[in-house]
């Protein structure tokens, strides 16, 4: 049986987010020892294992939900977690699309660029005119917050 400490250590997942994964029920309620302190068992550290791996390879909580509850039927036919894998290789390709017109854009804008004064500075004056890029890179491309 491990404390929460070590299971953070065990998979390299922070504490506060094993709390979390507990709260949301992706990870059981664990038993508690004399002392209140969770108390995890190999198939805790397993699992958690697993959704690190998920999140790693960018799966949303609710597609881990879904692999999860699948992994718990081994009997059941793979084809729902070949869905759902398939969703997130779609989804990263479109990342990669996405980031590949993003690299030509800058390279572009770099190539124009004479490192003469702002005022004749093509990458001062692309991002000012989103019509001058090349293609439209702009879906989902930003870090908005």
């Amino acid at each position: 049986m491990l404390s929460i400490g070590k299971l953070s250590r065990a998979t390299g997942v922070k504490v506060p987010t094993i709390r979390y994964y507990e709260q949301i029920g992706l990870l059981p309620q664990t038993g508690r020892s004399a002392g209140n302190q969770r108390l995890y068992d190999r198939p805790a550290v397993e699992r958690l294992a697993f959704i690190r791996h998920a999140r790693e390879l960018g799966f949303a909580l609710e597609d881990i939900r879904e692999l999860l509850a699948l992994a718990d039927d081994p009997d059941g036919s793979c084809a729902a977690a070949d869905l759902i894998a398939g969703r997130q290789l779609a989804a990263v390709n479109a990342r990669l699309r996405r980031l590949e017109a993003l690299r030509d854009e800058l390279e572009r804008m770099l190539a124009h660029c004479t490192t003469g004064r702002i005022a004749d500075c093509r990458v001062i004056e692309v991002l000012s005119n989103h019509a001058l890029c090349s293609q439209d890179h702009a879906a989902g491309a930003g870090q908005d917050a």
